[in-house]
């Protein structure tokens, strides 16, 4: 395997520095074995073609018609298996340096997206977790923002919200302190072993009590949404709050520390039954909107409601490919793959999608990234907004790494 770094400039205040951010493996040893294996493939094929098309001319007793369309078939498979080849021919692995970002480094601003219909399809507590995930992002809090769009405009969204916050406010600090990985409340309790921390008395005592508080927050929720009568409004207004504004040093309750916490944002678009709906990408639209009126960060990470954080430091991880000069300009967006719990011991069916995620995405890697899968990615807000011909082609990148 070949390794390739590629360096990252910053200067500030005439102090300029190089650091390696990021670098990019090529998998020699797969790349090998995939192009024998297309050789080996292509030939059989042609044979099997030769085969097919020279028994029908030869004037073989032969059923025309049957032979006929099964040569066509088989025409039309050959055809996008040569397309598919472009995701083997040259896969790339890439890794990152975060510990390489410049200390006096300023990060650009991010908006994180989030997208919810219905708490009945789609458990509140589910959507909390990830917002919550996402407020605990490894990234500055002055420089974060969380938007969390409600297509339903229901009130349990909203209540629910609010009790986030207030857990989150305990939350973050608990994860600060003690470096937690796995910042989704429902996921870090679920732990039968909880990472590799050392487990100290004040640790325990500290997540005792916050599991305490996160059972409480999870029986309200769960409580409104069974005594709820009206789940969602389908003729409504636009509505827009601020849960949480300006960033501020928060004095917790019997905790001597302290921390500061990212914007929280409530929309609800407007939803009328005479004009269409647009779904999830109308909402993604609303959300561009309102976020240039709040934050307006430069950056934005797009997350489904039920898809949390599950590593806090995804967001360094992607601005280690938008920092870099070299490649910024050209770079549209990062994306990370996708990780799936609860699935079947055998997965017969690969709903994991481990063939999109380790294998072709990797190969579209070799010819300027994957294609958007709609989740778990960072995007350049300018990718939206500017022409790609001002700065040259739109430049994807698929990381390692896991959100």
């Amino acid at each position: 395997m070949e390794t390739v770094a590629l360096a990252s400039s910053y200067d500030k205040e005439d102090m300029a520095s190089t650091k390696v951010l990021h670098s990019c493996t090529i998998l020699t040893r797969r790349i090998i074995t995939n192009r024998l294996h297309i050789l080996f493939h292509f030939t059989v094929t042609l044979l099997l073609l030769y085969y097919r098309i020279s028994h029908f001319f030869n004037g073989n007793k032969l059923p025309a018609l049957s032979w006929a369309l099964i040569t066509i078939s088989e025409l039309i498979f050959t055809f996008i298996w040569c397309l598919t080849q472009a995701f083997r021919w040259r896969p790339l692995w890439r890794t990152v340096s975060i510990d390489e970002i410049p200390a006096n480094m300023n990060l650009e601003g991010l908006d994180v997206f989030v997208c919810t219909a219905d708490p009945q399809k789609e458990p509140t507590m589910e959507v909390m977790n990830t917002i919550i995930s996402a407020l605990a992002l490894d990234y500055p809090p002055e420089k974060l923002a969380v938007y969390l769009s409600d297509d339903g405009g229901s009130y349990i969204t909203l209540y629910a919200l609010k009790e986030a916050f207030a857990f989150s406010k305990r939350w973050l600090p608990f994860c600060m302190k003690y470096r937690i990985k796995t910042r989704c409340p429902e996921a870090f309790f679920s732990l039968a072993k909880y990472e590799e921390l050392s487990i100290t008395d004040e640790f325990s005592a500290k997540k005792d009590e916050l599991e305490m508080k996160y059972n409480l927050f999870k029986r309200n929720v769960e409580k409104i949404c069974e005594d709820a009568s009206n789940y969602v409004v389908l003729d409504r207004p636009a509505h827009a709050e601020i849960i949480h504004g300006d960033t501020y040093m928060d004095d917790n309750e019997n905790d001597e520390e302290s921390t500061k916490m990212p914007l929280l944002v409530y929309v609800s678009r407007e939803r009328r039954p005479s004009k269409p709906h647009r779904f999830k990408a109308g909402a993604l639209n609303a959300l561009l909107r309102v976020s240039e009126k709040f934050s307006n960060g430069p950056y934005l990470l797009v997350l489904d409601c039920d898809m949390y954080c599950n590593d806090p430091t995804s967001a360094r991880q992607a601005m280690c490919f938008h920092l870099d000069p070299q490649m910024s300009p050209s770079l549209a967006f990062v994306q990370f793959p996708q990780m799936f719990y609860n699935i079947s011991k055998n997965d017969i069916y690969d709903n994991q999608a481990r063939l999109a995620y380790r294998i072709k995405w990797q190969g579209m890697n070799g010819i300027q990234g994957p294609s958007l899968s709609g989740t778990g990615f960072y995007l350049k807000r300018k990718a939206l907004y500017g022409s790609p011909n001002c700065e040259g082609t739109q430049r994807f990148l698929y990381s390692s790494s896991q959100t």
